[in-house]
């Protein structure tokens, strides 16, 4: 594992093309959250593209916030991250291992500025834990069609 990142992998039975619709539409994104957090896409483009810009409305410690996200890596159907604020990223990456079977890999990514700040905040440990939910929520609504 790369230092300053946390990374998880699923395999879901669903072509690449189709996981990367789900993540990339920011309307589903509540649907498959691990953290509990996102609760509704704000505004932005119905479906994400190199450079969106796509609001969602939050909440954590039952208090409630909007969080404004850009798209910073984008490959169609294989790659897709964004950031907000934080210069931290999420990132997800496909790989279709066979016909109608892939590969999802999510990584939250805290190298860039201060990461010894989200260290000894318990960050890393708190996220890992909603990358693995995430991951089989992506898992089961990617297979539901």
């Amino acid at each position: 594992m790369a230092t300053h990142q946390i990374s998880r992998s699923i395999t879901v039975k669903a072509s690449a093309e189709h996981v990367f619709d789900l993540v990339a539409t920011p309307a589903r994104h509540p649907e498959f959250d691990g953290s509990d957090t996102v609760r509704a896409a704000l505004s932005g483009p119905a479906r994400l593209s190199p450079g969106s810009r796509f609001g969602m409305t939050m909440r954590v410690f039952g208090l409630p916030y909007r969080m404004t996200n850009r798209v910073v890596e984008f490959e169609q159907d294989r790659l897709i991250a964004w950031r907000h604020l934080g210069p931290h990223r999420w990132r997800y990456e496909l790989e279709e291992l066979s016909e109608g079977v892939t590969r999802v890999t999510e990584t939250f990514d805290y190298s860039r500025g201060l990461p010894v700040l989200y260290v000894l905040s318990g960050v890393p440990a708190r996220n890992a834990a909603s990358i693995e939910r995430t991951l089989v929520r992506l898992r089961e609504s990617a297979e539901r069609g």
